[in-house]
This record gives structure tokens, sequence and C-alpha cells, in this order.
């Protein structure tokens, strides 16, 4: 059975949804649709030269990578590679011709270092150390049970403080964007990130399908917002949050903690049955407030690097 690598197809449904597919089949933690793509290929920017790519075998996507200029980075000349193959469809060697193409490209490009996540499993990290890729940081995927898991219970607000939601501030998110882009600089990392761009923060963050406006918690003290936790769901039964953070001047006094249990607590009202979300290991405060509310690790990343040239 012959395997071909060639780009995503933007326009053609069957593309994104098997993109999606491979995603989830490979990467069950992570919450990830055809419209979500078909959005992040819509909304990225022209500098990060976006290129996605899949494996084909007998018409059926069963691999795909994640190719892009890390255009966020404070670093010149960062690239991104993450490649997932179907579990039914590993050996037949659709992950090496996905690499091989990812690399290419972004060395045509000018990328001096790439950058890839690769599942904490003995073949995975072999697979990444036989190409010439060093490991770096390592961060956890975590679930909870909604059905049946025990959250803690909601407690009074000190004084001063107030609980929003995400909608509460759909006129202006500005305030919102500012939050995102402090905690987003403080946070660990082999590569650095910064969010300067509020418009592109709108289109890429704010609008986006999997974005929850209503599951999102805002913490205001004396009002002005001090920590968040940013909801998403897949329009299914799965809550996750991808970035929960306080501002520097209100850090240790337990308001990501506050934020992230009215955000729980409400996912699970409206109805969601599992909640994901993802620390870096390094992360302990983060890790200590997740395990608080009951998240279990479910399995491990770790960032590789391979510089080129």
């Amino acid at each position: 059975m012959t395997v071909i690598v060639r780009e995503v197809r933007a326009d053609e449904r069957a593309d994104l949804e098997g993109f999606a597919r491979v995603r989830h089949r490979a990467l069950p933690w992570m919450l990830y649709t055809a419209d979500a793509l078909a959005h992040d290929l819509a909304h990225m920017p022209p500098e990060a030269h976006c290129r996605p790519l899949v494996a084909v075998a007998d018409g059926e996507v069963i691999g795909t990578a994640q190719v892009h200029l890390v255009h966020d980075s404070s670093e010149p000349g960062v690239g991104s590679v993450n490649v997932y193959v179907d579990p039914r469809h590993t050996g037949r060697g659709a992950g090496g011709m996905l690499v091989r193409a990812a690399e290419e490209y972004l060395a045509a490009l000018g990328a001096v270092r790439i950058c890839s996540w690769v599942l904490d499993e003995p073949g995975n990290r072999a697979f990444a150390e036989r190409r010439g890729y060093r490991s770096g940081r390592s961060a956890h995927f975590l679930r909870l049970d909604l059905v049946h898991g025990a959250l803690p219970p909601l407690t009074d607000l000190p004084p001063g403080v107030q609980l929003r939601r995400g909608s509460d501030f759909a006129d202006d998110p500005r305030p919102l964007f500012a939050l995102d882009a402090e905690t987003t600089a403080d946070e660990p990392g082999d590569v650095s990130y910064e969010l300067t761009d509020y418009e592109a923060w709108l289109a890429e963050t704010w609008r986006h399908p999997l974005f929850s406006p209503e599951l999102t918690s805002v913490v205001l003290v004396d009002g002005r917002p001090a920590a968040f936790t940013v909801a998403r769901t897949d329009g299914g039964t799965r809550y996750g949050t991808s970035m929960t953070g306080t501002a520097r001047p209100f850090r240790g006094r337990g308001l990501a903690k506050l934020a992230k249990t009215d955000s729980l607590h409400r996912a699970r009202a409206a109805g969601f049955r599992e909640a994901l979300t993802g620390n870096d290991t390094g992360n302990g405060p983060m890790l200590a407030i997740n395990k608080w509310l009951g998240y279990e690790v479910c399995a491990t990343e770790v960032r590789y690097l391979r510089d080129l040239g």
C-alpha cells in the first residue's frame, strides 16, 4: 500500500476531517475538530508560513503534520513540526516521510531550529532521537471525570473580589488580551512566546470555534481583571482549559484556583462529562492546583529540539 505525503487541501472537507480524526486517535487528550483546523488555517498569520501536511494511503488520511514558523516567538528562525500517525497505521513510514517533508520546507524558509512535541513513549522518543532531535522540557496531559469526580466546593469571595464570565467582556475583550499576554510571557518552556497583536489574538483566540466565553472565568480584584481560565469545548461533552493564569501583582492569593473551580462547576452544570488540560511539568503551582481539583495525569509529552545547518 503506497503512502504519499501532500499538503492539506483546506477547501476539502475530507482532508479536514481526516486530519482531525488522526489527531483525536493519536492524541485523545486534546480538543481538536475539523472546524477548528479550518479556522486555524484561515487565520494563521502569513509570517508563520503555515503548511499542514497529511500522509495518505488508499485515499485515507493516516498521518498528519502541523508545520509552521513560530511567528510569535521572541527568538528568530524557530520552526515547529508536530507529527501524529493513526495508531492503527504506524510502522509504514508515514511519520518519517512527514518529518522529512516538514524539515525541508522549514529549512527553505530559513529556520535554524525546530521544536516538536513527542509523546513520552519509548518508540516515539527513539523516532525523534534517530533524526537528531534532543529532548527538552516535558508536559503532562491531565483529565478530570466531571460525572463521577468530586469538585472542591465553591467558597465565599474575599472582599473586593468578583467573578465574571468571558462573555461579560464581549463588547471589549482587550483587558483579557492584556492578561493573556502577561501570563503567556511568564509560561515556562523551551521557546519563549509574546502576544503583541490584539487583532490577531481576536481572530486566533477570541473568535476560535472551540472557545467558550460562557465557561471562561475571570477574577476581578477591585474591578481589575487579575486572573482567568480560558475554556474550550468540542461541541460534544468534552471541555478543556487552554490557559489559566494570574497577573503578576496578584499571584499567591489563590485567584487562579478560584477561576478554574468556578469554570469547572459551570461546565459540569452545563452537562460536560470530561475536563481536559495540560501543564508543563516544571509549573509546580499549576500542577498543584490541578491535583487539588482532582485532575489525574493521563499522558506525558516531551519537547524535542533540533538545530538545522
